[in-house]
């Protein structure tokens, strides 16, 4: 029987420092990732891709903002259903060149894919997700007089929209994604998160002005899937305990155990690297097999356990 394995995409993947994120950057960085994940495939696994899509999400924001004199306005769960395409697009364009270049016989698919979110989640209550473009504080305080937004002022570089990052309760499309699994096809899938809905008492699904950290809602399809093996292909080629430090250590092969304790001690910002440790502990924690944290260039190798990071549950080291 086939290796299964679910990979989730960080936004390096797409757009990456000092780029502007241009069409070409982005399907030119989309190839190199679906190289990497090429050869897995020919090796064997089974893969569903997932990933992030802050930037894209972002722009969408902006052109909606700008347009809104002349065309409809896009909610945030629209905005959200737009990018899977989007990036979907650009993926499976991306796995075909690679899919040809190692003669590999496979289909891929985009999913657009729905996530269901607790509507009395506390994240409502708190928006605390910084999203879109930053703003004068006077523009970001006349948005919230006239638009209704939460704005905060992120990092000194200007303010910032800020809406509720629930977690993720159900995947909607989780047996769609198990029969195109059947039939042999790549899934891509859960972009950016999945797009949030909150599922009312009648069963109606609506959508919902938030977003789904993309690490946490991939763990739960992971787990959903029953996968041998989750990764997050980050910047970072492994997870380091006191990052950027003089005594900077790298971590190869941890346990659940010892992962938690690190997390415990704050050796991984919430802003960075603690979304995706967290995702990973949810994933064991749920009967996850293993997993591994690294940057794409070095998936092949983190695979024979030359590189990354791997998570294994605390029986198994």
């Amino acid at each position: 029987m086939s290796k299964t394995a679910l990979i989730a995409v960080g936004g390096n993947s797409l757009i990456r420092a000092g780029q502007r994120g241009t069409i070409e950057e982005q399907y030119e960085n989309a190839l190199a990732t679906a190289r990497a994940i090429a050869k897995m495939i020919k090796d064997g696994w089974e893969v569903v891709v997932t990933h992030g899509n802050g930037p894209q999400a972002g722009a969408a924001l902006i052109r909606s903002e700008r347009g809104s004199n002349e065309v409809y306005t896009h909610t945030l769960d629209m905005c959200v259903a737009t990018t899977q395409s989007e990036i979907g697009y650009i993926l499976q364009r991306a796995f075909i060149q690679a899919f040809r270049e190692l003669e590999i016989n496979r289909d891929v698919l985009t999913i657009p894919t729905m996530v269901v979110v607790d509507p009395k989640d506390a994240a409502f209550q708190n928006p605390s997700k910084p999203i879109g473009p930053f703003y004068t504080r006077e523009i970001a305080l006349h948005k919230k007089e006239t638009l209704g937004w939460n704005v905060v002022e992120d990092a000194a570089r200007g303010w910032r929209r800020v809406v509720a990052s629930p977690e993720p309760i159900e995947i909607v499309e989780l047996d769609i994604i198990k029969k195109i699994i059947e039939l042999n096809i790549i899934a891509i899938a859960l972009g950016g998160g999945g797009i949030p809905v909150i599922r009312q008492t009648d069963q109606t699904l609506v959508g919902s002005e938030a977003v789904i950290d993309k690490d946490r809602s991939s763990a739960l399809l992971a787990n959903g899937l029953n996968v041998d093996l989750f990764i997050i292909s980050t910047d970072a080629d492994k997870v380091y305990l006191n990052f950027k430090k003089n005594n900077q250590q790298g971590l190869d092969l941890v346990t659940l155990q010892e992962i938690e304790k690190y997390y415990n001690e704050g050796h991984f910002p919430p802003g960075n690297m603690g979304p995706k440790v967290e995702a990973v502990m949810r994933y064991l924690r749920n009967g996850g097999k293993k997993a591994i944290i690294t940057t794409f260039d070095f998936i092949p190798d983190a695979l024979e356990g030359r590189a990354g990071t791997t998570i294994i549950p605390n029986n198994e080291k």
